[in-house]
């Protein structure tokens, strides 16, 4: 490891008018101190979750057995190569999430709280368990938290059995009456996590008008070059081809849009192809947690209720109307093709994560994901078996490559307080939560 005497601040950034670009974690940001050394040479904890609506069919979500995990299931297949860092837990419920719809499924996922029965603006629900991480996790970051989404356009008024459509909106809540929209354009989010001073317009304009937002810093980082080690040349030269890398698809999906090609769900200046703009959302996420811009992220998606088709994966049939299967074998394939499509992107996330450097070890060392849906059975609109797993590295200590099956159904809200408790936050009660997980993770950190 490459000690300097006199280190770098953790929080090092390249400045210009329009842009403030966070760097990774680097060698030279570590003291030669020994003491100093091993307290600033730890990573800090990450903490995630993906939302997928609508439940699954379990009949090819659930991995046979339990314990370890020897075999995956159909849908998990796509997880295979990193089995070793995935925990499959079977039997989750949302008790709070009852009377059972599309608006309480996505409201109680993070909250595991009841969404108040309203039309109006007088919504109420609870703090959801990322934002009670962001209020200490996001402390020491630029974003306490990032907000991402799929769909763009939030639905408005009533949307289900007289639910306010903000329980379908949004996954986070930073208190009861609070809930915060979540972001789908990858440009804004780009510009969030990058973009600084003046107006947003003057940001997109100056982005517009360069070939990369990096080319403002072309002698910075040179000069930063010469003040570090070989090792950390490298990982620069990594992080920044990432940020070059995201900006350039961004821009190529914007120069692809006309009018005849936006549509509802999808808006102007992203990807066409779903698969596209959700590696987008995901890299987006992997770039705020390698500058540390923020260390809590939650991601939807898609929305309950999605009428989305995905042709690509042969399911013209929209989402909605399909998952209410009846037990009906074609439509229940269907709900499959679209359950393994999805876990499928999630496992390409995973795997850049544990190919991205951080610190001693990757960012999925660093990290613990939740993923999963606030539905079991969509055709039943019941919040028992939800399909839930969990993913992470060496760091967390996370016990991966296994199935955990409950005889009886467990509250999803004992896995928000174990998680908490993985990332330094003790709470003795999370919601309707009964106690920890046990067994989960294998160590004390």
């Amino acid at each position: 490891m490459f000690l300097t005497k006199k280190a770098l601040p953790r929080r090092t950034f390249l400045k210009s008018a329009q842009a403030a670009v966070a760097l990774p974690l680097l060698d030279a940001m570590i003291p030669a101190s020994t003491a100093w050394a091993q307290t600033a040479a730890k990573p800090v904890p990450r903490l995630g979750f993906v939302f997928v609506p609508m439940g699954c069919d379990h009949a090819r979500w659930t991995p046979p057995g339990q314990g370890k995990l020897d075999e995956l299931s159909p849908i998990l297949s796509p997880l295979k190569p990193v089995i070793d860092h995935v925990t499959v837990l079977t039997n989750m419920r949302l008790q709070n999430a009852y009377p059972g719809t599309h608006d309480t499924s996505n409201a109680a996922f993070l909250s595991a709280a009841p969404a108040k029965h309203t039309e109006s603006s007088d919504y109420f629900l609870g703090t959801t368990v990322d934002q009670i991480a962001a209020k200490e996790m996001g402390q020491k970051t630029q974003l306490a938290s990032l907000q991402l989404a799929m769909d763009l356009n939030p639905l408005a008024g009533v949307c289900n059995n007289g639910y306010a459509c903000v329980y379908q909106n949004c996954l986070s809540w930073s208190s009861p009456t609070t809930p915060l929209p979540a972001e789908a354009h990858p440009r804004v989010v780009f510009e969030r996590l990058f973009g600084e001073g003046g107006s947003a317009a003057a940001r997109r304009s100056a982005l517009r008008n360069r070939a990369s937002l990096l080319d403002t810093f072309t002698e910075d980082i040179a000069r930063l070059k010469q003040r570090v080690g070989i090792p950390d040349r490298v990982r620069l030269d990594q992080y920044l081809d990432s940020v070059r890398q995201v900006e350039r698809e961004i821009e190529l999906a914007e120069k692809a849009v006309t009018d005849k090609t936006s549509d509802l769900d999808r808006p102007a200046g992203v990807p066409a192809a779903f698969a596209d703009h959700a590696k987008l959302m995901f890299d987006l996420q992997i770039l705020a947690f390698q500058g540390d811009i923020t260390r809590v992220v939650t991601f939807q998606l898609t929305r309950e209720q999605s009428n989305r088709t995905y042709p690509e994966i042969g399911v013209a049939d929209p989402h909605h109307p399909t998952s209410h299967h009846g037990n009906d074998p074609e439509k229940l394939a269907k709900i499959a093709k679209i359950n393994t499509f999805h876990v499928s992107l999630f496992s390409d996330f995973l795997q850049r994560m544990k190919a991205t450097p951080d610190g001693d070890g990757s960012l999925l060392d660093h990290s613990v994901y939740m993923y999963g849906s606030g539905m079991g059975n969509s055709s039943l609109h019941d919040h028992e078996n939800l399909p839930i797993l969990v993913a992470g590295g060496a760091g967390t200590g996370l016990k991966g490559g296994r199935h955990l099956r409950y005889e009886k159904g467990t509250n999803l809200a004992n896995l928000h307080l174990t998680l908490l408790d993985r990332v330094g936050i003790r709470l003795d009660s999370f919601m309707d939560s009964s106690g920890k997980i046990e067994g989960l993770f294998d160590r004390v950190i």
